[in-house]
């Protein structure tokens, strides 16, 4: 099976023969290995060296050179405002002590739809609309990332395991 063993970032892609394009939401952009059949058809081994968060617009380098297209599915999310920048500031903290991954943009922050999540911003005085996009959370923090967009996991999962960031989090 042919592999790709290299991203290409979407502001390196000048050329190349794009032989398919692979469609992925945020949770499958972030992978270090696994077999992956593009929209036309085309199998093979993802197998990099290190996990990377797959952008849209990136290339996968296969091994004879040839580019695989990465595309960002649309997503179930919640687009979030408020009437003022400093209440969705205020928002965006409160989503930022549940630690899940937002998109934050001028006017409006996405997260994943929830319903707990949306009755919370409603309950807090914003608005909480469900669409259907590309999701590009913001990488945090600790996250080793090359771009806006990403999202590690490594340094703050919650899965009983400690929490690398000094203080501790009560979670329901």
């Amino acid at each position: 099976m042919i592999r790709a063993s290299r991203v290409l970032r979407r502001d390196a892609v000048t050329g190349g023969e794009i032989v398919d394009r692979i469609v992925l939401d945020h949770g499958d952009r972030h992978r270090r290995r696994m077999t992956m059949r593009g929209v036309g058809g085309l199998s093979f081994l993802l197998d990099l060296a290190e996990p990377a968060v797959l952008d849209d617009g990136d290339a996968l380098v296969l091994d004879d050179g040839r580019l695989v297209w990465v595309e960002a599915a649309p997503e179930r999310l919640l687009e979030i405002r408020a009437a003022s920048p400093l209440a969705l500031k205020r928002l965006i903290w409160h989503i930022g002590n549940r630690h899940i991954p937002a998109e934050i943009g001028d006017e409006a922050v996405y997260i994943g739809f929830d319903h707990v999540l949306a009755d919370m911003v409603r309950g807090l005085g914003g608005t909480a609309e469900p669409v259907e996009r590309p999701f590009r959370p913001e990488g945090g923090a600790y996250a080793s990332t090359h771009a806006h967009g990403e999202h590690g996991h490594g340094a703050h999962a919650h899965d009983g395991h400690p929490h690398h960031h000094g203080h501790s989090h009560g979670h329901d």
